[in-house]
Order: C-alpha cells, then sequence, then structure tokens
C-alpha cells in the first residue's frame, strides 16, 4: 500500500511540474520561432483586434505543403488566432455579435473557408494528433464564409494578419505567395 502511494505521488508531482514548469517553457521557446502579433482597426467606433502568431516561410512550400489543401488549419501557430470585436460587425453579409472569437480557415488553391467559433482552446492542435488535428469543435462555429485567394508576386516571409482598407474594410491573411482579403462591414 505504501508502495502504490508513492507511486501516486510520484505521479502527481511529475504532472505538476510538466503542467506548471514544462508546457510554459515550451510555449515560450515555441513564440521565439512564432512570435505573437496583434493588429488593431477602429470601424465607425467598434475596435477590432486580431491575435495572432507568425510562423516564417523559411524555404519551405506553405500551402499545399505545409498547410495542407483541404484541412482545418488554426491560422498560425502555438495558439489559435483571436479575433475580437467591440460592436456587432458582419462578415461578408453574416453577423457577428460583440466578443472573442477563434479564427480557421480551411486553405485551398482557389478560394478558402473562414471560420469564426465561438470557443478559443487552448492550444488549437492535438497533441497526440502530431499538430495536424485541430482542436476546433466545429458545433461552434458561428461564421463560415468562403473568399477567393489570389497569388501575389512579392512573397511573404512572415504570416501576416492585417486590417486593410481599400474599397472596404478587409481582414487580409498573406503568407508566400498568398492573400486572402475577408470583407467587414458595420
Amino acid at each position: 500500500m505504501k508502495f502504490l502511494k508513492r507511486i501516486v505521488a510520484v505521479l502527481i508531482v511529475l504532472f505538476g511540474l510538466f503542467y506548471f514548469v514544462g508546457l510554459p517553457y515550451l510555449r515560450k521557446e515555441t513564440k521565439k520561432h512564432s512570435p505573437e502579433k496583434t493588429s488593431s482597426y477602429t470601424l465607425q467606433g467598434t475596435q477590432l483586434e486580431v491575435h495572432y502568431s507568425s510562423p516564417a516561410k523559411k524555404g519551405r512550400p506553405i500551402f499545399g505543403g505545409l498547410v495542407p489543401f483541404d484541412q482545418v488549419w488554426r491560422t498560425g501557430a502555438n495558439e489559435p488566432t483571436t479575433f475580437t470585436t467591440s460592436g456587432a460587425i458582419k462578415i461578408i453579409d453574416k453577423p457577428l455579435p460583440a466578443g472573442t472569437y477563434s479564427l480557421w480557415t480551411i486553405p485551398n488553391k482557389e478560394s478558402w473557408k473562414v471560420i469564426f467559433n465561438k470557443e478559443v482552446p487552448d492550444w488549437g492542435v492535438s497533441i497526440f494528433g502530431g499538430g495536424t488535428q485541430t482542436t476546433r469543435d466545429a458545433g461552434e462555429d458561428l461564421i463560415n464564409v468562403e473568399v477567393p485567394s489570389r497569388e501575389i508576386s512579392q512573397p511573404v516571409e512572415n504570416f501576416t494578419i492585417d486590417f486593410t482598407n481599400e474599397d472596404q474594410l478587409y481582414l487580409s491573411l498573406s503568407w508566400d505567395q498568398t492573400r486572402i482579403n475577408v470583407p467587414i462591414n458595420k
């Protein structure tokens, strides 16, 4: 019985070390390679903010390679990308209430599906899935839209999400030689 108690105590200590020391260390180390970034914009008094981690191309083929086509991507690295709005907006023509959402995408050669999900999971991919299985709960998807992707002539080294205001406001995602623009309306 004492032996069993010792094993349980050792397991609890090891779990505690991993959870309170190991995981924070791993998160800090991964962010050296994919630093955290924030982009913000004010749209008619409504504050918009996107928070993400920005991996680098490093000579790798990105879309259709590192990021497979037709699979859900956590849209960045490390924790899932979050999109926050202080007031109600529309993504294309679909209403998005005030709040914070996780942002997921399904890249494809001609177009991308862009998903705003009500939940923000801790990491975004399953450890046991080798980094290819996301932790997104599709039942919590609030908005799912499809936008065209376009090839850009000058490669973008670091994954970038920003707000661009051309003929209207867009949430723009760029990496390698690909860009998508997601229309945002008030």
